[in-house]
């Protein structure tokens, strides 16, 4: 009977106050996209990132802005980053990670153009053999490596 009420009074709030409640009972994530990137070779793009935690190296990417789709953010960091563009997108996993509170959705593309770095925050940017990652790479970032290999 108690939960009949609360329905009855919930459908009879406002929009706005309901989201409000929501979010406050909600979590909060920031989500981002990432792409496993390869050339003709076989070989995987990485980048050497300023602001990386764990070692530099890692898979390219970013942070998704208010309302951008994956995909469309997962291009926009590309062109800020390496002035890329990529074809063959493809959809492989998504995850979420409790620290930081983050959705990480990933993709395989291959690379339209050279990669250059063209943001401060990006050091360099290299192909590299699944066989001969750089040694700084972590070992999540292998993990992710392997697993976008292994769906391939």
């Amino acid at each position: 009977m108690f939960i009949e009420f609360l329905g009855a009074v919930w459908r009879h709030l406002p929009g706005l106050i309901r989201r409000r409640l929501v979010r406050t009972g909600q979590r909060r994530f920031t989500v981002t996209a990432g792409a496993m990137i390869f050339d003709g070779q076989g070989r995987i793009l990485l980048l050497d990132h300023v602001f990386r935690p764990d070692g530099g190296w890692g898979i390219p990417g970013g942070f998704l802005s208010k309302g951008e789709q994956p995909e469309a953010g997962l291009r926009r960091e590309l062109r800020e980053e390496i002035g890329i563009e990529v074809s063959n997108v493809e959809m492989l996993f998504a995850r979420t990670l409790s620290r930081p509170r983050q959705i990480e959705i990933y993709f395989r593309a291959k690379a339209i153009g050279r990669p250059e770095p063209c943001s401060f925050e990006i050091k360099s940017a290299g192909w590299f053999s699944i066989q001969d990652l750089p040694p700084e790479l972590s070992k999540d970032q292998r993990r992710l490596i392997e697993r976008a290999v292994e769906g391939a």
